[in-house]
């Protein structure tokens, strides 16, 4: 089972002031207070100057889609435990007193959360199922499942830093849908370089929301005061978070493929207007307007383009490739270390388990092939899923 990793960041970055002219108005959206200077036509206009100190070009939205994205990952994380049901299908459980809610075993899983098996029941991305099934519908359902309460609880902290700031400044819309297209494309990449696990976690959406950061950064670049310093920030963060990704266990190609989505999708959807345009177009009256000017600079529409293109083409490219059973290890030799590098210390190596059981009424017998244990055990129904979970338990 692959756990996603969680980014953690909590980056503010300032907007600067356009250099001061005469007949320029000068927005604070998001200049922590500074005001601006405009000379009036007569001395009665002071009035109308403390108003246009107040004035805001870029609108700030009330954040309230990303705490319902909360809301709803932990309400899936609750019913996964509920339909886990730990004491009905383990022989034992960590927290019994939690009754149906309990957690499977440390070493089946670390994260205190339910099995692999329930984790594939509700949805986590199983390329098997993905590619001769039909269910390509668990490429976006896995970004809403976690593997543990410490798995959900530390991408939910950084989904909050991150996402409420970015949904006040673009609104629900534009983030909701970055946050989506991101963990699609997460899903889709691990789909295609990791396919003997399965997969949960919303952090290929996470990496998605600090791509978009990045590339909002550089098509923006303009109006950002302390440009150098941020761009540092924010890079140092993201390169952070990807190397925690080649430990065992984290799915760091949904990472990559959540960044690289995210950051194109910024150049698309997260787009502001040149100072001087907004100027022009908020110019209150009585003031002299500044020469007209593009909404946008060249350079932003040439973004805009190419990243458009690319999204088209990779999301195109990966689903014809995942669908066609396409296995990028075998075109890429080196590849897999971009998710985890072995060392003396873990293995890399993440192989289905398999058992041979044999069953006499209630009792029955597992050997697992990996490592040769055997044990008895008694079942109190003849349920597949439980085996599976009894397997899945002796080989680890």
């Amino acid at each position: 089972m692959m756990g996603r990793g969680e980014p953690d960041a909590d980056i503010e970055i300032k907007v600067s002031n356009p250099p001061r002219g005469d007949n320029v108005v000068h927005p604070e959206g998001q200049n922590n207070g500074a005001t601006s200077t405009l000379p009036s036509r007569a001395s009665g206009q002071r009035s109308q100057h403390r108003s246009v100190s107040n004035f805001r070009p870029f609108k700030r939205w009330f954040p309230w889609l990303v705490p319902a994205f909360v809301v709803v990952n932990i309400l899936v994380f609750v019913v996964a435990m509920y339909i886990n049901n730990c004491p009905k299908n383990s022989v034992s459980c960590v927290a019994k007193f939690l009754g149906r809610f309990s957690f499977q075993p440390l070493k089946e899983n670390p994260l205190l959360g339910p099995s692999s098996t329930t984790l594939e029941k509700m949805g986590a991305l199983e390329v098997n199922k993905v590619v001769h099934k039909h269910q390509a519908w668990r490429l976006i359902t896995c970004i809403w499942l976690h593997a543990g309460v410490f798995h959900v609880l530390a991408n939910m902290l950084s989904l909050v830093f991150i996402g409420i700031r970015l949904e006040q400044e673009f609104g629900f819309v534009r983030i909701g849908l970055l946050y989506v297209i991101s963990g699609f494309g997460g899903s889709l990449l691990s789909a295609l370089f990791i396919q003997a696990s399965i997969s949960v976690g919303a952090s290929g959406a996470l990496f998605g929301l600090l791509g978009g950061m990045l590339s909002e950064l550089i098509t923006n670049w303009t109006i950002y005061a302390n440009k150098l310093a941020a761009l540092l920030t924010l890079v140092f963060i993201i390169i952070l978070n990807l190397a925690v990704g080649i430990l065992p266990h984290v799915d760091n190609f949904a990472h990559i493929g959540g960044f690289l989505s995210g950051f194109f999708l910024g150049f698309v959807f997260l787009i502001r207007p040149q100072f001087g345009w907004v100027n022009q177009k908020y110019c209150p009256p009585g003031y002299i307007a500044p020469p007209a000017k593009s909404k946008h600079k060249s350079y932003q529409y040439v973004l805009w383009v190419i990243s458009l293109i690319l999204l088209i083409v990779g999301f195109t490219l990966g689903l014809v490739f995942l669908l066609r059973g396409v296995n990028l290890n075998d075109h890429c030799s080196w590849c897999h270390y971009l998710s985890c590098v072995p060392t003396s210390k873990w293995s890399c190596n993440a192989q289905p388990v398999y058992c041979e059981s044999s069953q006499l009424g209630n009792q029955l017998n597992l050997t697992c092939i990996s490592n040769g244990k055997s044990n008895m055990y008694m079942l109190s129904g003849n349920s597949s899923s439980q085996v599976q979970q009894l397997c899945s338990q002796l080989c680890n």
